[in-house]
């Protein structure tokens, strides 16, 4: 199938920020204070959605704020830098964009090429990467454990991961399927302890607890509203 021109910069965007600011962004922003500020702060990515759909509704707003005081939590009194808060931001940008620009394009690709595309353009941009801060380093033959990694981010994370969003986002909206996004918080804590890379401090706990809070305050507003449209339909 032959894309326009617009297809083509919405899937270099995908790729750009979407895939390889996102992918180097959560790397850097763990490296710097662990995994439970870039968690916190990509729990945002469902308000995130909601409100780069449009004119938000005051209660998506009161919800922002609290999400954005959980955040600021995480990252004032708990494990949290302002290296690693920038890098999660830098995340925050590409996981939104990783949704938005492949929105136009799901239609005509449907979500296997989309992810095979986006994934194949990514290859040489983060070689790009690799080559300039790594130099030759990047070459080396990876430990065991290593390659272990790789393949579950291959497989699981990129493929199975990548597919599954794509048929979900056409179906659901942005809006609807970012509420698993509501997870990530929880999950980077969690993961972060068990793997013993860094224990989550209870500011941590707590940022990320209010950031839930009000990833849930923020979507009731969308429920609010279809009651809301339903109501004049049924009188």
């Amino acid at each position: 199938m032959r894309l326009a021109p617009r297809d083509l910069l919405c899937l270099a965007g995908l790729t750009l920020l979407g895939l390889v600011v996102f992918n180097v962004a959560v790397v850097e922003s763990t490296r710097a204070s662990g995994p439970a500020l870039v968690g916190t702060v990509l729990g945002t990515v469902p308000l995130a959605l909601a409100l780069a759909g449009g004119r938000p509704a005051p209660r998506l707003l009161l919800g922002a704020g609290v999400v954005v005081t959980g955040a600021t939590l995480a990252t004032g009194l708990g494990s949290g830098t302002t290296e690693s808060l920038l890098w999660a931001l830098a995340a925050l940008v590409g996981e939104v964009s990783f949704s938005l620009l492949a929105i136009p394009l799901l239609p005509k690709l449907g979500p296997i090429r989309v992810s095979a595309y986006s994934t194949a353009l990514a290859v040489p941009m983060l070689a790009v990467v690799g080559l300039v801060t790594e130099g030759a380093g990047m070459f080396r033959t990876p430990a065991v454990p290593e390659v272990l990694g790789f393949t579950y981010l291959a497989i699981v994370v990129t493929v199975i991961a990548f597919f599954l969003w794509y048929s979900s986002l056409p179906k659901l909206g942005p809006g609807r399927a970012g509420l698993f996004a509501g997870l990530i918080p929880v999950a980077a804590i969690v993961t972060g302890a068990v793997l013993g890379v860094a224990m989550p401090t209870a500011y941590d706990l707590l940022g990320a607890g209010l950031v839930v809070v009000g990833i849930l305050v923020g979507l009731s507003a969308e429920r609010s509203s279809a009651k809301a449209a339903v109501r004049p339909s049924e009188a």
